[in-house]
């Protein structure tokens, strides 16, 4: 039997294994089942806690797709949360409340807060990569269209287009979603997120990820966001928190002296259970 953990970041749901000990192993179409929301457990993804030499964990991360994953920042949350729990268990880190965490994108650095939500470093971002076109995500009237879109281009460890619409309600996300993340100017497709602007400080946004489709929620891709408005905004937004409203739940998002964008939002378990075999059609839920 393999226990699983389910967690969400504000609605953005992960299928977690502690797999400390490296005893399992999936492939793509194990983990294609278990994401299935109809036949499997659900998620938008699946995060294997292992070992890591460089920090306190690392987060192994796989798409709904069964692709692998730079970094997911609502991830990185949930797997601080999942990290402490299997480990206080064991009387390892009970009062620890900083840690670091090895991703395919780089270590990052998470914070506990008093309110029981988690912060994390994200680093800097990225406006050249060869994900997406070199002209774009610099200024104002670097942009590239897409559908009648203009979208800027940022990476946060992994690709993302951002563009301002006037109305999300009018947004028809599964159509257009998909339509952006293949599109030939992205080599190895991108994430997509969509922003209304409500205030200074307060946006909604949607967002359709890579390998993923429409999810609740999006860590790396509010920090796009962020970026990409404070990129654009002739005020900069240094250290001051703005919050982004997702259809999950809402994040905030700051930036440091370094030019860091700095998450924070909360991590959830929901429920656990066991799978037999590794096997779906015997998958017991507690």
């Amino acid at each position: 039997m393999t226990i699983f953990h389910k967690y969400h970041g504000a609605g953005n749901d992960f299928i977690m294994i502690n797999n400390l000990d490296k005893s399992v192993t999936l492939v793509p179409e194990q983990i294609k089942q278990f994401c299935d929301r109809n036949f499997g457990i659900g998620a938008d993804g699946v995060i294997l806690l292992e070992p890591s030499d460089k920090a306190d964990c690392f987060m192994n991360y796989y798409n709904s797709d069964g692709t692998l994953a730079e970094m997911c920042g609502n991830g990185a949350r949930c797997t601080a949360k999942f990290f402490l729990e299997q480990t206080s268990a064991l009387g390892l880190a009970s009062r620890k409340i900083e840690l670091n965490i090895e991703t395919r994108a780089g270590i990052k650095n998470i914070k506990v807060n008093e309110d029981d939500t988690y912060s994390v470093n994200m680093g800097a971002p990225i406006f050249e990569s060869p994900d997406f076109p070199t002209v774009t995500g610099l200024t104002c009237d670097k942009k590239i269209n897409i559908e009648g879109f203009d979208f800027n281009c940022v990476s946060m460890g992994n690709p993302h287009a951002v563009t301002i619409v006037e109305d999300l309600n009018k947004l028809d996300l599964k159509t257009i979603g998909p339509k952006v993340e293949i599109d030939e100017n992205f080599p190895n497709k991108i994430n997509v997120e969509f922003v209304e602007k409500i205030s200074e400080d307060y946006y909604k946004v949607k967002v359709w990820e890579r390998g993923c489709g429409a999810t609740l929620a999006c860590g790396t891709g509010a920090c796009a966001v962020y970026s990409i408005l404070n990129k654009l905004s002739p005020k900069p937004c240094l250290g001051e928190e703005i919050t982004l409203e997702f259809p999950g739940g809402k994040l905030y998002l700051s930036e440091n002296e370094q030019g860091h964008v700095l998450l924070r939002g909360p991590a959830t378990f929901v429920f656990k259970g066991e799978i037999s075999q590794l096997n779906l059609n015997s998958t017991v839920i507690k």
